[in-house]
């Protein structure tokens, strides 16, 4: 069901400008308005919830009284940064710009993420980035759990101590026997586990970078990588995305003016675009990492919606210059913080270190629950339903997009679609909260602040016609392209 937005009250104790500025503040509280964003224009904002200008500037002045807010001239509101953080933010900043190009300093990924927690039906939330719960199946999970916890899966004690630090031995077998079917070839001894895919980037960022080292990382991206590597110290230099890859011209001109050490990258169904890499990009990767001595880093989070044998340069590169890090969370359940990374041998046993100094070992538990879908191919039958569903779901929210007046920039594939709305999606974002709709603008996907027209929709949460029909009637420039196209 949607979740709708209370509208204000002429009724009600407080008066319509204090109810505005409550409905922002709470938002700016909970992390859904972050520092810099730009609130609606007065004249939107009276147009949005059918109030005089006047109520909207008393609003406004309400919120800059409060400190959550600050007047630019002839530019608008924006919410302030809060006073005790805006030291560290300058330098993150400064540390996050790349040489002669400016700042870097990513938005704050936290917005949508805090969404997403706040976000109680999923079918409210076409920006997030998990399967809605009744796809997912947890009879199995249970199921795996008894047999674990009987005995009749692994040591049925092993759970209650400490694990081994470089994980469970069997999820470490079962899955260096998946990587070989899909051309990695890793050892058990090359494979360390995760408290999921981002503590396993995590995990490499800690080990391999130090503060002010720079990293290659893919434009669009995900925000939640940028932001950690900044909060590390490290200089972000985005290379911008294309259908078959990186941009090879963008990257070499990096590579040769800053001696990035890390490039952090999604090969397959790449976040947000959907793109896959192709295998004449690999080579001229794998090429210039060996030029430049660079480490590549591939975040292969959604393995299990690919399609099988696509590209990996971690097959090509049999793990010399390359790691690999995915994780179960996407196709199980969210809860099910199960990761790895896959590394060459003496980069393993650093890792291991790293990882003893920051959780000491992962869960036993739910990693010989993984290892134990795995062995059984239940997980494999699992994601064979999840793809097949989802298939179906990607052609019935791409017919919803287009008569939207959408427009998909890269190719439907997996479980994101990158589309074009034609209006900047960030002010769109701040309007389809107000009905209930949690959206992922495209400054999300930015290595530095700007504005997008583009946002990412979850196919497999965008299913409700309802939310078509809202995102029509916030999005007068979609519904004006969709009339000049016809």
């Amino acid at each position: 069901m949607h979740a709708t937005q209370e509208n204000l009250s002429r009724s009600a104790g407080a008066t319509l400008a204090e109810q505005l500025a409550a409905r922002f503040g709470e938002r700016i509280g909970q992390g859904l308005l972050r520092p810099g964003a730009r609130l609606p224009s007065v004249r939107d904002c009276a147009a949005r919830y059918g109030v005089s200008p006047a109520t909207v500037v008393a609003a406004y002045d309400r919120l800059q009284a409060q400190g959550l807010v600050q007047a630019q001239a002839q530019r608008g509101f924006y919410v302030r940064q809060p006073a005790g953080t805006a030291r560290a933010a300058r330098t993150g900043a400064s540390a996050g710009s790349a040489a002669g190009g400016g700042p870097t300093a990513p938005v704050d990924a936290t917005a949508l993420i805090r969404g997403m927690f706040h976000a109680g039906v999923h079918g409210s939330a076409p920006g997030m980035g998990t399967l809605p719960v009744d796809w997912l199946d947890a009879a199995l999970l249970q199921r795996a759990v008894r047999r674990v916890t009987s005995g009749t899966a692994g040591d049925g004690e092993a759970w209650l101590r400490y694990g081994e630090p470089a994980g469970d031995p069997a999820l470490r077998a079962a899955l260096s026997r998946r990587l070989a079917d899909m051309g990695v070839d890793a050892g058990p001894e090359q494979i360390v586990t995760t408290v999921g895919a981002t503590h396993a980037l995590d995990l490499v960022a800690r080990t391999l970078l130090q503060p002010g080292d720079a990293v290659l990382v893919d434009e669009p991206g995900w925000a939640v990588e940028y932001e950690r590597l900044t909060r590390l110290g490290m200089r972000l230099l985005p290379v911008p995305r294309t259908a078959d890859g990186p941009d090879l011209d963008v990257m070499a001109a990096l590579l040769q003016a800053h001696r990035p050490r890390l490039y952090v990258t999604v090969s397959v169904l790449h976040n947000p675009t959907g793109h896959t890499l192709s295998p004449a990009a690999a080579h001229r990767v794998l090429g210039l990492a060996e030029q430049h001595d660079l480490t590549v880093v591939e975040d292969d989070t959604y393995a299990f919606f690919a399609p099988p044998h696509a590209t990996r340069m971690a097959a090509l590169d049999g793990l010399r210059r390359t790691l690999l890090v995915s994780g179960f969370s996407k196709i199980l359940a969210p809860q099910w913080r199960v990761g790895f990374v896959a590394a060459p041998p003496a980069l393993a046993e650093r890792l291991i270190d790293t990882k003893l100094v920051g959780t000491l070992t992962t869960p036993a538990l739910l990693e010989q629950a993984v290892a134990w879908c795995l062995d059984q191919g239940l997980l494999r039958r699992h994601a064979e339903r999840i793809v097949q569903r989802l298939d179906t779901a990607r052609e019935r929210a791409v017919r919803h997009a287009l008569a939207a007046g959408c427009r998909f920039v890269a190719p439907p594939q997996g479980l994101f679609g990158w589309v074009d709305v034609g209006t900047d999606t960030e002010r769109l974002a701040l309007a389809m909260l107000d009905q209930g709709w949690l959206l992922a603008p495209g400054t999300l996907f930015q290595a530095s602040r700007r504005p997008s027209t583009c946002m990412r929709i979850n196919f497999a949460a965008t299913q409700d016609g309802r939310f078509w029909q809202a995102l029509k009637a916030s999005s007068p420039h979609a519904h004006r392209a969709a009339s000049n196209d016809s």
